[in-house]
């Protein structure tokens, strides 16, 4: 069978394993925005320290929701 190209996430990340803490996700953030976006990603990280960590995962997913596929 023959099918089309599809577009796919480039990455999974599991909440609830060691790269779903709060600090590798800001890490992650941090290296997606320099290679997916062009920028240092400071704003985004600045935006996801200011809630709780639910605030953190929906900022990171609004940002970067085409790149990553997050598991819970």
């Amino acid at each position: 069978m023959i099918r089309q190209k599809q577009k796919t996430k480039c990455l999974v990340i599991d909440l609830t394993g060691p790269r779903g803490n709060a600090f590798a996700l800001m890490n992650q953030a941090k290296t997606l925005a320099r290679s997916c976006l062009g920028t240092d990603g400071q704003d985004i990280i600045n935006e996801m320290m200011k809630g709780d960590y639910e605030h953190l995962v929906n900022t990171f997913d609004k940002h970067f929701g085409d790149f990553v596929i997050l598991e819970r």
